[in-house]
């Protein structure tokens, strides 16, 4: 590795091959932006390989984004080339149909001859050994305010070709206000996990509130994509097993949660095509995924991918997760989501999905209202139980004038 100017880097990306060559970057809240805004500069035509982009992503003419899971810094761009797949299988496919040319990370400042990924390993890992089987450079960014994670987040100095030294704090979520719906919500959640079982929590308010009502239990390991504070709570109540790694594949949460990772053995980042596999995930005791969705019809599928047509996020590892949930012994696949759209004032219990589905054959469904356990039920027992006590009452005579439409009950 390498220690060189903007110029150096901006001159060796300015000759990588083709008419637009495609460049994986470190996506989530891990970006390289100084080495974006290089790259952006050095290529009029750029294929960017990344996800989950954030606000201040480039949009422009030349400027495609390639992703499988679309962030806020690029939803609605004309330009974007979403990739609908499992995340478990993006690995797979930058070794086949989409191989880079370049891949920008972000890291730590090495110790004994390795740099940490940190918050974001994801399918890096996968990127770089991709890339250096093609010849091409891997650059880093290196942040020395990044946290010193371990497990496939450690790579050699050796494989890194060129950095460029940055240093800025890492970036974490804006406090949001209580919310007695999410907590309604978490609480529901939280009533499938059991003593010496596994949990998966996926991003955002609800899985936030379902780790605060998991704090009384004991003994919970966690095998999950992300993690934020939600685990650090579990951590300070004493609910994690002390002799399970914490697994997960990357991070974002407060400055606390970012010093309590930081070169905790306790805590082990895996590559996606590790910690998303359904059969390694199906191999977890008790394994209780908790994921959001944005609706679910009466035939127990779930959109969280789609708004009015348009792509909106993506599969992420929401359909990995419930199928190796579903074949974990004792295992729960759950998705919570709020019974009722305010601002649209429309229910998100709907009768049919118009928008391609995210997964399907879930155990149960929560919402504030209740949960409707609909695994190993009929087509019409799953309408009813939706209907009943999941939707809001205020939606149900609807849906239960759709469901006899539909010919799901009498």
């Amino acid at each position: 590795m390498r220690t060189v100017t903007e110029t150096v880097i901006r001159d060796r990306l300015a000759a990588l091959p083709g008419d637009a060559p495609r460049v994986v970057v470190a996506g989530n809240f891990a970006t390289p932006h100084e080495l974006v805004r290089i790259l952006d500069a050095a290529l009029p035509r750029c294929r960017a390989f990344s996800l989950n982009n954030q606000v201040g992503w480039p949009r422009r003419d030349g400027w495609v984004t390639e992703t499988p899971f679309v962030g806020p810094g690029v939803r609605g761009d004309p330009l974007v080339d979403y990739l609908p797949m499992r995340l478990s299988l993006v690995p797979r496919l930058l070794r086949s149909h989409r191989p880079p040319e370049a891949v920008l990370i972000q890291t730590t400042p090495p110790r004994d001859g390795r740099v940490s990924l940190g918050i974001e390993v994801n399918l890096l890992p996968a990127a770089i050994e991709a890339v250096r089987a093609r010849g091409g450079p891997v650059i880093a960014q290196v942040n020395a305010r990044m946290p010193y994670t371990l497990g496939d987040a450690l790579v050699d100095v050796d494989l890194i070709d060129l950095a460029l030294e940055v240093e800025e704090p890492m970036p974490s979520p804006d406090p949001h206000a209580d919310d007695p719906v999410c907590a309604a919500i978490g609480e529901q959640a939280a009533r499938y996990a059991c003593d010496g079982g596994t949990v998966q929590l996926g991003i955002g308010q609800i899985p936030d509130a379902a780790a605060g009502a998991l704090t009384g239990a004991r003994s919970l390991g966690v095998w999950s994509e992300m993690i934020s504070d939600g685990v650090l709570g579990l951590a300070r109540a004493g609910a994690l097993d002390p002799d399970r790694p914490l697994r997960a594949s990357f991070l974002f949460g407060s400055p606390e949660l970012y010093d309590w990772v930081d070169g905790n053995p306790q805590v082990v980042m895996v590559r996606t095509e590790v910690v998303n596999d359904p059969a390694r995930i199906a191999a977890q005791p008790a394994m209780l995924s908790i994921n959001t969705a944005l609706q679910v019809d009466l035939y127990d599928q779930v959109n969280a991918s789609y708004v009015r047509s348009r792509i909106y996020s993506g599969f992420g590892g929401q359909p990995d997760f419930v199928s190796g949930a579903l074949h974990s012994h004792g295992g729960h696949a759950v998705v919570a989501l709020r019974s009722w759209h305010d601002k649209s004032g429309t229910s998100n219990v709907i009768p049919l999905l118009r928008e391609p589905a995210t997964s399907f054959q879930h155990s149960v469904i929560v919402t504030e209202h209740g949960a409707a356990e609909v695994f190993g039920r009929s087509t019409g027992d799953q309408a009813r139980l939706l209907i009943e006590e999941a939707a809001d009452p205020r939606a149900r005579d609807g849906l239960r004038e759709a469901a006899s439409g539909h010919g799901l009950v009498d």
